[in-house]
């Protein structure tokens, strides 16, 4: 057993060292935890947006999703940090407290086993030294008897010696027997000692080490226990983090996101017309056609004017604008009728009139049918046009004006409860005038009165803005469903803008009688004849009318609407003397005739 101590003492400190190496262990993963959590984090926040204004917020649901797996991983990167936080509490914190208590446990059993060992040695020495003191007076009374007997055996020794040698003997004897119960004493004492040693104080030291080594076995338990219990307990969790995911995987809609980009970028205009015929075989047939053009016209012939009028709006005329009437007059053989299934006839252009037309036109100075379109463009880009979103499609500028009243009647209503709370305060400090003085609060409910009406101000204009543009989808789609009826007579008639109109004034009225010559065409951008007036407007408010192509007006004037809005935001009208230019849709309020649109 004294051999094993040494044993037992490196056990308990390999046992303490191992404790001490899965703490570290435990230590290092904590630090995997903690940084595999800050990286998610980081991934997390590289990807979330930033905080944009509303009109730029994700509404597409594969963004969203996006976003909220974002959210999921980041509720995930905190259930790592808490599986962390668990083990460093849980498990590294109490393995090192236990690990101190277990070195200072361990050095108190091993003292006293050390001192155990110390008082069993002093009690073989004591031992020891009486018996070898006892061993030494039985050699010297073994020498004190030889002496004695010798000289009692000698004739020639004195009675004197032999006394003194007898005395000595005695002495040697009586000595020897003292050494030899003192011998006999600590003889007892050390075996006494020795059994306790070996059968009391050393098994309690070492029990008490192998309770201490078996508690720490139990430890280490304890703490692999606690150890998957901190990453058990977050499963749950993690488990609802996953889940979140899978729905927002599943929220996932084509369709929906599909609308989105269709209502985001749904303009409103409506599609182009069908493109005209261009006949560039006309040289060829010209020649041949001479002589029939040429044939003077019958005056006694009278064509029916609803017929010819119904007729003349499916005729596509070149560069939106009537040519102008020139001889030679037409044959009465490039007139044919055709019959209807009611039993009425109507007149129908031959293809050689049309022929000859549009000799003509290529060999006069061409136009630029789309100028001012691009300067209408321009202009939206310009002025008062921004104010009311007319620069935009006539579905976006509807979109953009009922978010700017939904933001207005949000202020207002921030507006009103400051009134009302301001209101309140007054009154609170009229009642009691120690709380405060009534009329220092009168500027500030000035002002925000002043606030409230310049809202409401802009509310009733954006309101006004608004069901003008909801008034012209709802006519376009009309338009849009009574071209589809009257296909054959409404397709391929263009405005003198250059762009396609329905308007039937400002179409021929009558088949053309003449051609007109190359070199009397109109200007590349001004018209000739007037266009007919459609309606009447009233100036709502003033506009200077600066850019190039406007007209400026004064509030209440009155002026004339010869071309709608077509829904760039702009009005074409004519003063009284005969100016024309462009106005702002939202600066007037147009009243149309009832004879202006459809025949």
């Amino acid at each position: 057993l004294k051999d094993q101590f040494d044993n037992l003492d490196k056990h308990t400190q390999w046992g303490i060292d191992f404790l001490e190496k899965y703490a570290k262990f435990v230590k290092e993963r904590i630090e995997i935890e903690q940084n595999y959590a800050k990286q998610l984090r980081n991934l997390v926040k590289k990807y979330c947006p930033k905080r944009s204004p509303k009109d730029e917020e994700p509404r597409f649901t594969s963004c969203i999703a996006f976003f909220n797996i974002l959210n999921e991983l980041n509720d995930y990167a905190g259930q790592r940090e808490v599986v962390a936080e668990e083990m460093g509490h849980r498990v590294y914190g109490e393995l090192m407290r236990y690990s101190h208590d277990l070195k200072t446990e361990r050095k108190m059993h091993l003292q006293e086993g050390r001192k155990a060992q110390q008082y069993l040695d002093m009690c073989w020495k004591q031992m020891d030294n009486s018996k070898k003191k006892f061993e030494r007076e039985c050699r010297e009374a073994e020498k004190a008897q030889q002496s004695y007997e010798r000289l009692d055996n000698d004739t020639n020794a004195t009675k004197a010696d032999v006394e003194k040698a007898k005395q000595q003997l005695n002495l040697r004897t009586h000595m020897a027997d003292e050494n030899k119960n003192e011998y006999a004493a600590q003889l007892q004492n050390f075996n006494g000692e020795q059994h306790k040693h070996y059968y009391i104080v050393i098994p309690q030291i070492y029990k008490q080490l192998q309770e201490m080594d078996e508690r720490r076995t139990i430890k280490l338990s304890e703490c692999y226990k606690g150890f998957a219990d901190s990453e058990r307990k977050v499963i749950p969790i993690i488990s609802k983090c996953l889940e979140g995911m899978i729905l927002a995987a599943k929220s996932v809609d084509e369709h929906r996101d599909s609308q989105l980009v269709i209502d985001c970028f749904k303009s409103g205009f409506e599609p182009p017309g069908d493109f005209p015929f261009e006949d560039y075989s006309q040289n060829i047939y010209r020649t041949i056609s001479d002589g029939t053009i040429s044939t003077p016209k019958q005056e006694g012939m009278r064509i029916d004017t609803k017929t010819t009028v119904g007729k003349a709006k499916g005729k596509l005329w070149l560069f939106g604008k009537k040519p102008k009437p020139q001889s030679p007059p037409l044959t009465p053989a490039s007139l044919y009728t055709s019959s209807t299934p009611n039993g009425s006839q109507y007149p129908i252009f031959s293809i050689e009139p049309v022929h000859y037309c549009m000799s003509d036109i290529k060999t006069g100075k061409p136009r630029i049918p789309s100028f001012r379109s691009l300067k209408r463009g321009y202009l939206c880009l310009q002025g008062p046009a921004l104010e009311d979103f007319s620069h935009l499609p006539p579905e976006q500028r509807r979109k953009k004006l009922q978010q700017r009243i939904d933001e207005l009647n949000r202020e207002l209503q921030k507006e009103t409860d400051q009134k009302d709370a301001l209101i309140k305060m007054k009154d609170v400090y009229e009642k009691n005038p120690q709380m405060g003085d009534p009329s220092s609060l009168q500027p500030k409910l000035t002002e925000t009165m002043s606030n409230m009406d310049r809202l409401r101000m802009e509310i009733h204009k954006n309101e006004a803005w608004l069901s003008e543009v909801e008034g012209k989808v709802a006519a376009r789609s009309d338009r849009r469903h009574s071209s589809d009826i009257n296909h054959l007579v409404t397709q391929g008639r263009e405005s003198p803008e250059g762009s396609y109109t329905d308007d039937a004034n400002q179409e021929v009225r009558g088949p053309p009688q003449q051609h007109a010559h190359p070199n009397e065409f109109d200007d590349e951008f001004e018209d000739d004849d007037p266009l007919p007036a459609i309606g009447h407007c009233k100036a709502i408010y003033p506009f200077d009318g600066h850019n190039e192509g406007t007209l400026a007006m004064k509030e209440g004037e009155i002026l004339y609407i010869i071309e709608e809005d077509k829904g760039d935001g702009w009005t074409r009208a004519r003063r009284h003397n005969g100016e024309e230019g462009y106005v702002p849709t939202s600066y007037i309020d147009v009243t149309l005739e009832k004879n202006s649109k459809g025949a």
